[in-house]
């Protein structure tokens, strides 16, 4: 894109003019690079490795920053202050690169976190020194201009921090819209943006602090995020990029030996000391060995923000006519965007391929073999059947790539050919919105006489591995707490079934509890409802809570550090089933709680887990809930027997005898209610 500026701009073949809309809609991509980058962040990464982010991101300002400086007072024979200026301008990176990781999907790889976080590090300290340099130009300037930049960063920051998640909670549990999302995810970026340059900071910084704040709430398998993306990527960087580009003038190479000197000094010398921060770094904290290929690659280009502070330095007066900074060097500087784009991309694409193909020493036929996913989604309520979809994007094996199954039922009845209709524009619905995240999915309206029976069906012709279904919450159709089929439903299948009552959206959920009972590992299923919740976390980015006995939570560390090490989770001793109704009090209102429980018959399975459906509707009953059955092998429990009856829509015979047996000793306990 850099080149193809070049090509068309004015300086080569002059097709386009670098007119106003290049200027806006350029600045906007700089903030877009910026903002993607932070809101692609592992941010649990940035608070467990806070300590690497600080040493990288001043060792990548400091050594090019001295090294400059030096150059420029010794050898280029500038001034003190123009060193300061040309020292802070190569100090400071822009992630020119960045859109190629992307694309290689690295975006959470280390490495890449690392120079992310340092660009920040380092941008910040450059227009600290920027700062600096005017206030020593400008008469005014003193102790109490530094105060108030200081107090005005520091307001700016907590302002940010306070407000803006506490607005976007409450502005994504109100408006689902996909265009109202997106709308208010740029009024965000925009608004800080500009606040960030109305202090004194470049607006970059502004939209870099925006994307770390919203990164929780725009989880990366979303479709807000796919729709940010695009845009981003398709628009808004494409003419930052050539925007850059089109300011690069090669024949001024041929004006003369001073400016190939002054271009080849400054980069020769400031993509060195970027290169020795990114390899000392690397070697220090033992990182993988093309980390230092990525780190170097994502933090040597230089781009608008360069030409922005010469710029400045060029209306510093030092003298009647004379400026701190020359038009020679701002040439220099041009010609050096290009030379260190082209460094930086080159590095990083090569550092992109050593990692994924270090990855990929499995055959893929083989990794394949090693799971057996495929997610059934029956659904049948148009306001709730997203949020379910969503769920089952957040815990499919995104490396598997495999499409979800989506199935509505209609009962075999008068209404069935417009309950068909429906069904399909229900299924047209949750297709489009699993497309909006690059999912695939396969879709089946069926009739059936009985609706369980329907699902199982479904289920066996499909191969399912698992059940992702709505929890029942429709009082005026079935009073009971399962509803009029769940119950026959996982008692007729042996596999995982996932249950889940969600009241808001999964992106506004700060944290997840887990109550599991004893002897939960002992069950085949153990590990594949901890790595589906695994997943939902590392998605959202929120912490977990398990509640369990000491060596179920035990075996639970265990797997979360050898797979999942970057969430942040948190184990908590429940000794007796009985203490679940004293969880609720912890239970808040974005907090999502998850029930392990089990069928009869099973290992885990207790008398207690009997009464789970009163406990949920007297302790529970507004919470975001999820229950979730774990695979047991076995008897499929398809036969009818006196033991295991058999299960309808409404009530086994079982039941009914029961609760005439009831109502019979009632009537004889009370003879005046005959």
């Amino acid at each position: 894109m850099v080149l193809a500026g070049v090509i068309v701009g004015e300086y080569g073949l002059n097709i386009l003019k670098r007119d106003d809309s290049f200027e806006l809609f350029g600045r906007v991509g700089l903030y877009y690079i910026m903002f993607l980058a932070a809101l692609e962040m592992d941010s649990s990464a940035l608070k467990r490795d806070k300590y690497r982010f600080i040493v990288f991101g001043v060792a990548t300002f400091v050594i090019p920053f001295v090294l400059i400086y030096i150059l420029g007072t010794s050898i280029l024979h500038y001034s003190a202050a123009a060193s300061l200026l040309l020292g802070s301008l190569m100090a400071s990176n822009t992630l020119i690169a960045y859109p190629i990781v992307g694309r290689y999907g690295l975006q959470r790889n280390p490495s890449v976190s690392l120079s992310v976080g340092s660009t920040m590090i380092s941008l910040f300290l450059a227009l600290v020194v920027l700062a600096m340099t005017v206030a020593s130009h400008n008469a005014s300037s003193n102790t109490l201009f530094w105060l108030l930049f200081v107090l005005k960063v520091v307001a700016f920051c907590t302002g940010m921090t306070f407000f803006i998640p506490r607005i976007t909670r409450w502005f994504l549990r109100r408006y689902s819209d996909a265009v109202m999302q997106f709308i208010f995810i740029m009024a965000v970026l925009f608004m800080s943006a500009s606040l960030s340059a109305s202090i004194g900071l470049e607006g970059i910084f502004g939209a870099f602090l925006s994307g770390l704040i919203l990164n929780r709430y725009v989880p990366r398998l979303s479709p807000l995020m796919n729709r940010i993306e695009f845009i981003g990527n398709a628009i808004f960087i494409p003419y930052f990029l050539i925007g850059v580009g089109m300011l690069i003038n090669l024949r001024l190479l041929f004006q003369g030996r001073g400016i190939i000197w002054t271009v080849v000094a400054i980069t020769a010398v400031g993509t060195l000391g970027k290169a020795i921060a990114a390899y000392i770094t690397s070697w220090r904290f033992k990182m993988p060995h093309p980390s230092g290929h990525m780190m170097f690659g994502l933090t040597s280009a230089h781009a608008a923000g360069a030409i922005a502070i010469v710029m400045v330095g060029m209306q510093l007066e030092v003298s009647p006519g004379q400026y701190l900074m020359t038009d020679n060097m701002l040439n220099a500087v041009v010609i050096m965007i290009l030379i260190t784009c082209i460094i930086s991309s080159v590095i990083t694409e090569n550092a992109a391929k050593t990692f994924i193909l270090s990855g990929k020493n499995i055959p893929a036929d083989k990794m394949l073999g090693q799971d057996d996913e495929n997610i059934l989604i029956p659904v049948k309520y148009p306001e709730y059947a997203n949020r379910l979809i969503s769920l089952a994007v957040m815990m499919r094996n995104s490396k598997l790539n495999r499409g979800l199954i989506a199935l509505n039922l209609v009962y075999d009845d008068e209404n069935m050919r417009t309950n068909q209709e429906r069904g399909q524009q229900l299924l047209d619905q949750v297709s489009k919105y699993a497309a909006a995240t690059d999912v695939r999915m396969q879709t089946q309206v069926r009739i059936a006489a009985n609706i369980a029976n329907g699902i199982k069906h479904a289920f066996n012709e499909f191969h399912a591995s698992e059940i992702i279904i709505g929890l029942h919450s429709h009082k005026e159709i079935s009073p009971k707490f399962w509803g009029q089929f769940h119950q026959s439903l996982f008692n007729g299948l042996n596999r995982q079934i996932i249950m889940a009552r969600l009241n808001q959206p999964l992106n506004t959920i700060r944290r997840i509890q887990v109550a599991v009972p004893s002897r939960a590992q002992y069950e085949p299923g153990f590990y594949r409802w901890l790595e589906r919740l695994a997943r939902v976390v590392r998605n959202l980015e929120c912490r977990i809570t398990f509640h369990a006995r000491q060596d179920t939570l035990k075996l639970i560390d265990e797997y979360i550090q050898k797979y999942h090490a970057s969430i942040r989770a948190e184990y908590l001793i429940m000794n007796h089933w009985n203490e679940l109704p004293s969880l609720a009090s912890t239970i808040a209102g974005d907090h999502l709680f998850v029930v392990i429980t089990a069928r009869k018959g099973t290992v885990s399975y207790k008398a207690a887990l009997d009464h789970l459906p009163d406990e949920m509707t007297q302790h529970f009953s507004g919470a975001n809930l999820m229950i979730i059955f774990p695979d047991q092998f076995g008897d499929n429990g398809d036969r009818l027997t006196f033991a295991e009856p058999q299960h309808t829509e409404a009530t086994s015979a079982y039941e009914a005898v029961g609760n005439w047996m009831r109502k019979l000793k009632n009537s004889s306990t009370h003879p005046l209610n005959n």
